[in-house]
């Protein structure tokens, strides 16, 4: 699983900076999760293929999480794209593409599917034999979601040398590999795990987009390897989340000690701070394990 990061900053971009947008590569697929200006160039830069892209999530409608869609969209038809894209974001989002498409006469050449969302539980919106993806609610000024990716376990794999052992048919092995004992001679129930090897751990992802403080996320997002957590202040200005529903990083850092995270990613930082030392540092006088997004930078997972 990797992650990289288009853009981490909030509101306004800046000359070298810029709106949140990043890509997840997880089990053969490329999920852009938000997208805001200057998310195309940024997918340049990072040499990543714009044909492997055929599922979007937008967390809100925030330009600054969002404005980028309609340009990437039209690139996309541009480009003579002919695979199907799927959008899942809240309700409006279809009005607001569709509206540009209309007055610009630029319908795309390829289907355009999309999904919004209007739930304030937790739902399950994407599904296939290797990846789920479901809604994490979140505490914004308008309807938000973040994100929660993770990996569905691999078959287990078969230890070749055992088989052979017990000479078993090669008709037994779909069987073997989905965790099922098997039979030899009529009389010997051969044990599957003295047949196969446990399967890789399987990995997980939280984006957690725009929000304030909210304990309530906690279960869903507990355990995850990596999770995102935007971390628009510092402790300095604790006093501007109530109004403009953001988090600081200490705040981000609690939400992940109480997870129990593997690692947490800080983004979406106010524009008027010079450095992001402080961001870091805040964190870790709660949680030890910080990792400062930046554009451009890639993490990871094992």
């Amino acid at each position: 699983m990797k992650l990289t990061i288009l853009g981490c900053y909030s509101a306004t971009p800046r000359k070298l900076n810029n709106p949140t947008a990043q890509v997840l590569e997880i089990k053969n697929h490329l999920f852009l999760v938000d997208c805001g200006e200057g998310t195309q160039v940024q997918l340049r830069k990072s040499k990543v293929k714009f044909s492997r892209i055929k599922h979007i999530f937008i967390s809100h409608l925030h330009g600054d999480h969002f404005f980028g869609l309609p340009g990437l969209i039209s690139t996309f038809r541009l480009l003579g794209r002919e695979a199907d894209l799927h959008i899942y974001g809240p309700k409006g989002i279809k009005e607001a593409i569709t509206l540009l498409l209309k007055l610009g006469d630029s319908w795309t050449n390829y289907k355009l599917f999309f999904h919004e969302l209007i739930s304030k539980e937790s739902e399950l919106i994407y599904e296939d034999d290797n990846v789920t993806v479901h809604t994490i609610p979140l505490n914004h000024r308008v309807y938000t979601n973040g994100f929660l990716f993770r990996e569905k376990p691999s078959p287990r794999t078969l230890n070749i040398e055992a088989v052979a052992k017990y000479k078993i048919d090669k008709s037994q092995f779909n069987n073997i590999k989905s965790g099922k004992d098997v039979i030899v001679d009529d009389r010997l129930t051969v044990a599957n795990s003295k047949l196969t090897f446990d399967p890789p751990k399987t990995k997980s992802y939280a984006f957690c987009s725009d929000t304030a403080y909210k304990e309530d996320i906690i279960p869903q997002i507990k355990n995850v390897d990596l999770l995102y957590h935007e971390a628009t202040f510092l402790e300095t200005e604790q006093h501007l989340c109530a109004k403009t529903k953001h988090t600081t990083a200490k705040q981000a850092a609690t939400i992940a000690k109480k997870a129990s995270v593997g690692q947490l990613v800080l983004g979406h930082y106010s524009t008027r701070y010079k450095s992001l030392d402080s961001f870091k540092e805040e964190a870790q006088q709660v949680f030890e394990n910080v990792l400062l997004a930046d554009d451009g930078e890639c993490f990871e997972i094992w």
